[in-house]
């Protein structure tokens, strides 16, 4: 008999056409699909599973029940896909999953899917990277909820980077998010893009300020499955990157004499490429 395995796969944000290659391949494969259909589109399972597959909604049943399913699966040498929404690696409750899995002597994978914050971005036409203005994201949760925040995790401790946020699992409590953050340093005029349901038929994307984001999730009753975007990148035109210009060299390219005297000048003087 064939050895079981567990495939924990990102269906990415919502639309079908999001799922990876080998995400979808794990499905096709899969003899078990485990899927959590109020985070998941139907149509990332439906449209990749076998016909005479297990389908199995995730959100009507608890952790001991999934667990079941694998140890069939370890017993009947059995394909399971789990799928999950967004990446795996982001509050998924993979960890626990994967370490039982194992233990029960599994073949065990995780297939990264697209994230929340990575949609939102491209829906929004923003990048969270802006050079001189932001070199780094931090991806974070408000504390308090269901699950416990390690005690050094707070949002405005976080937010005195004054760099890109995506606050996930925030919704519900968005005037407890604005105070924290303005608590950590942003400006009330700060940037923000909120994203509900990205890619989904459904979605809703606003771009506002920051003290304008209370108002906006009150008025549009956005209480759950809701991303926030955060940052002065998020209103930053682009600028010149050093890695294209012409003045720039690496293994594969030469700098033009003249272009790399102006990019040294500029670096100095700590003025923008030109």
């Amino acid at each position: 008999m064939d050895r079981g395995r567990v495939s924990f796969v990102g269906a990415g944000p919502g639309a079908a056409d999001l799922i990876t290659l080998r995400g979808a391949r794990r499905i096709a494969e899969a003899d078990v699909v485990i899927w959590a259909a109020s985070l998941v589109m139907e149509e990332c399972v439906t449209e990749h599973a076998r016909a005479d597959a297990e389908l199995v909604d995730s959100s009507k049943i608890a952790h001991e029940d999934v667990l079941a399913l694998y140890r069939r699966a370890a017993d009947e040498g059995l394909k399971v896909a789990r799928v999950h929404s967004g990446d795996p690696s982001l509050w998924g409750a993979v960890q626990e999953q994967y370490d039982a899995a194992e233990a029960m002597d599994l073949e065990v994978e995780i297939v990264p899917g697209v994230s929340a914050f990575g949609a939102a971005a491209a829906v929004a036409g923003r990048e969270l990277t802006i050079p001189e203005v932001a070199q780094s994201v931090v991806l974070t949760r408000l504390e308090g909820g269901k699950t416990p925040m390690p005690t050094r995790e707070k949002l405005r401790e976080f937010a005195r980077h004054g760099t890109t946020m995506a606050i996930f699992l925030s919704a519900a409590r968005t005037s407890q998010m604005v105070e924290e953050l303005t608590a950590g340093g942003y400006p009330a005029d700060t940037p923000v893009v909120v994203a509900y349901r990205t890619s989904w038929p459904d979605e809703i994307t606003v771009r506002c300020r920051l003290d304008e984001v209370e108002a906006v999730c009150k008025e549009r009753k956005l209480w759950r499955q809701t991303l926030f975007l955060v940052g002065a990148a998020l209103g930053a035109t682009g600028t010149r990157s050093h890695l294209y210009h012409p003045g720039h060299f690496h293994t594969f390219r030469k700098p033009e004499r003249e272009a790399r005297a102006a990019l040294r000048a500029a670096r100095a003087a700590g003025r923008p490429a030109p």
